[in-house]
Parts: C-alpha cells; sequence; structure tokens
C-alpha cells in the first residue's frame, strides 16, 4: 500500500494533535503557548472598582498552619487561584515569582489552590518556587469567586480590588510594578 503525501501530511497532523492532547508534551506546549502570549494585566478604572466585602476567609498553609485572610485587612495584597494541573497557571508562575521576590516583604502575597498538598510542594519544590501558598479552609469572598483560574486579584490598602485578570498574565511588568509602587505609597 502506497501513501500519498497528502495522506501522510494528514496523519502528521493527527500525530500532533494526539500529542498535544493526550500527552505531557502537550501539557508543555500549553504553557509555552501561555507564556509567549501573556500580556501584562489590566487595572480596573476607579468608577468600577468592587470593594471587598469580607476577609473572613479561613486559610491553611503548607506546613498546615492556620490563617485568615482577614490579616490582610489594611495591605497591599495580590491573590493568585491556581492549580499544578493547569497549564496557564504555569505559565503565568514564573513572572510572578520574580515579582514576589522583589514585592514580598512589601505586598502581602497569597497564592490559594485546592489541590493536594504533597503534590503542591513537590510542584513547588521542582520548580524552585518559595511562594506563599494556602489551601482554603471555608468558603473563598464573593469578589474572588472565579469559574475560571488562573484567577489574580490586588486589593489596595482601603479594599478596592483594583485588579481582577483571569488566564495567564505577566505580572512581572512595568505596569504591574509601578502599580505597586503607587499602591504601597497610598
Amino acid at each position: 500500500m502506497k501513501f500519498t503525501k497528502e495522506q501522510l501530511g494528514n496523519a502528521v497532523w493527527i500525530l500532533v494533535i494526539v500529542l498535544i492532547v493526550f500527552t505531557p508534551v502537550g501539557f508543555h506546549a500549553k504553557v509555552f503557548v501561555g507564556k509567549l502570549f501573556a500580556r501584562s494585566a489590566e487595572v480596573i478604572e476607579t468608577d468600577k472598582q468592587n470593594t471587598l466585602s469580607n476577609y473572613d476567609w479561613r486559610l491553611t498553609d503548607l506546613e498546615g498552619n492556620r490563617a485568615n485572610f482577614d490579616a490582610n485587612r489594611g495591605e497591599v495584597v495580590l491573590v493568585n487561584l491556581w492549580a499544578t494541573w493547569c497549564p496557564p497557571c504555569v505559565a503565568e508562575l514564573p513572572s510572578l515569582d520574580k515579582l514576589y521576590k522583589d514585592y514580598g516583604d512589601k505586598v502581602n502575597f497569597v497564592f490559594v489552590t485546592n489541590e493536594e498538598g504533597g503534590e503542591v510542594k513537590q510542584f513547588l519544590d521542582k520548580k524552585g518556587y518559595d511562594l506563599p501558598v494556602y489551601f482554603g479552609a471555608s468558603q473563598v469572598p464573593e469578589e474572588f469567586f472565579s469559574k475560571s483560574i488562573p484567577a489574580t486579584y490586588v486589593i489596595n490598602k482601603s479594599g478596592k480590588i483594583v485588579v481582577d485578570e483571569k488566564g495567564a498574565a505577566n505580572w512581572n511588568s512595568g505596569r504591574i510594578r509601578k502599580l505597586l509602587d503607587q499602591l504601597l505609597i497610598e
């Protein structure tokens, strides 16, 4: 049986699609594309910013210590809802890690996932990230509810949500750094 060039071309495309959809190669390809097309997050216009109405959100860190999001009241906070199995989440983590390394002592970072602790710890260790990761121990505040991840929010000192970004973004951009600097001096 002899194959035509068209049949061979179709077979190659089918193989590529199968690799992307059903193998780890596809996960890494999606992460690469996510990094490639990540844009800087947008700041919400002042008159359209919502105020966080409920800071009562119980959390647990990787070591099992309990925390309450209420401790962040009056501070500049970046909240990121993510998962290790989510290609856009993984794509934006390097930029969040760089931002955390530079602003972690000034801005409160809260990375929240609903995965198993061991799996998350293994992922963070493999990637070399030292991010403050938490697990929700109570219902997420209504303003942070999202049907998709990653979902990232920047909250100013008065509780206004100034960034509400869904999908992968470049968090280590000049725009975000300038925003954080402005929020810190308010």
